[in-house]
């Protein structure tokens, strides 16, 4: 398959341990629906393709044509490990492609114009664009150089944390700010992010209204 100019492909991180849920957030349900079901179809018409980067599922029985693959390399090595194997899955699948954008699963409100705005804020083409809401960087969330790949794979064993920010910060940066949700009892982080019960029960409170607000 072959990636567009203007659409590259996409990838929800799926491979974390979900420790403060307490059971595997991309089995969730939210509103009745798969928390991945909602972000696929959010990010389909963003991108040239999507898929999810898991060490535990091995299918999508509700999106059978949605492609699933694992870490590149062991140990569950963090979320730096899953923006590698998004860039490798994105290498082989869409050789076209310059860029992957990457997402975490817990994000069920992540913004319809993501790619968009991550690809006008690119001023140069080994830049990397990251999300960001009310002064707050969401590093899972950005737009990677698919170039980037050998250079992160020979980073990750150097650094103990593997944290995201450090990589990105090392980097050519264009920081996109976006807006909050405006709803009718509140404003809402388009990156809200579920880690736990009580969050998923506040998503469940926001969700019918940021679903009004969009109709």
């Amino acid at each position: 398959m072959n990636a567009s100019p203007d659409r590259p492909p996409a990838v929800i991180l799926a491979g974390g341990r979900s420790s403060r849920m307490g059971s595997d957030k991309a089995a969730l349900l939210l509103g009745g629906r798969p928390l991945l079901s909602r972000i696929i179809d959010r990010l389909a018409p963003q991108a040239a393709g999507v898929g999810i980067n898991s060490n535990i599922i091995a299918r999508l029985d509700f999106a059978p044509g949605i492609a699933v693959f694992a870490d590149t390399v062991p140990g569950h090595a963090g979320p730096m490990a899953g923006v590698l194997s998004a860039m490798r899955h994105a290498a082989a699948c869409f050789p076209a492609a310059s860029h992957v954008v990457t997402v975490p699963t817990d994000t069920p409100f992540v913004p319809r114009d993501l790619v968009e705005r991550f690809q006008r804020a690119l001023t140069e083409p080994a830049q990397i664009a990251v999300a960001c809401s009310a002064g707050i960087m969401h590093p899972v969330s950005a737009l990677w150089p698919i170039s980037l790949a050998d250079e992160l794979e020979h980073w990750l064993p150097t650094d103990e944390k593997r944290r995201v920010r450090s990589f990105i910060e090392s980097h050519s940066m264009a920081a996109v700010d976006f807006p909050l949700i405006d709803t009718t009892e509140g404003s809402v982080d388009p990156f809200f992010n579920i880690n736990t019960p009580a969050d998923l029960e506040t998503a469940e409170r926001w969700l019918p209204l940021i679903e009004d607000m969009e109709r």
